[in-house]
């Protein structure tokens, strides 16, 4: 990473589930899946997160490792009118607080925390699916459009856990823009 900055954020959510529970038609209901709200997980290079259903998948290899901004759904629960939406329904691994993501699509970026660091290269958007109108609230899925997060490939191997954090960027990010809309899609930039 050439000239880095830093931010604190949080991690305030770590979803781990061993199976898709968003499969099918959303009229027919989600799955009954078993998903934990981990107060740690330990991440694998190239590999994602231990337990979760994308783990060791190599077609998911630049997924295997979702973000998102947890501001991002409650300005969408604010302008829908809808009451707080629950981030796991969202169904992404690390929801952080204080960290705007749409800048570092195609770049990487480092999660430190006190013994350790877990390094990320964020390989593209993630797109909120048609669920989102069904387990969130009605005009999630529009809503969501630019904001669903990050899609990421794990370049370390490491653990995270709910709590303070530092993320590192090499590319200047705003906070206070968290829970705003970021560029759709971005090509991804190979090092």
């Amino acid at each position: 990473m050439s000239e880095a900055h830093r931010y604190d954020v949080e991690i305030v959510h770590l979803l781990v589930s061993p199976r898709h529970a968003y499969a099918g038609r959303p009229r027919d209901g989600a799955a009954d899946v078993p998903t934990t709200d981990a107060a740690l997980v330990e991440v694998v290079a190239d590999k994602g997160v231990v337990g979760d259903r994308f783990f060791g998948r190599a077609a998911h290899a630049d997924a295997a490792v979702t973000l998102l901004a947890v501001e991002a759904l409650e300005a969408m629960a604010a302008e829908l009118g809808a009451p707080p939406f629950d981030p796991l329904r969202a169904r992404r691994n690390v929801v952080l607080r204080g960290a705007e993501l749409g800048p570092l699509l195609g770049e990487e970026l480092v999660l430190e925390q006190p013994g350790g660091a877990v390094r990320l290269r964020a390989a593209t958007a993630a797109a909120p699916c048609s669920w989102m109108d069904h387990v969130l609230a009605p005009g999630a899925l529009t809503a969501m459009r630019g904001r669903g997060g990050l899609r990421c490939r794990p370049l370390t191997t490491g653990t995270l856990r709910r709590g303070p954090a530092t993320l590192v960027s090499s590319v200047p990010l705003d906070p206070a823009r968290a829970g705003a809309p970021g560029p759709a899609r971005r090509p991804l930039r190979r090092a």
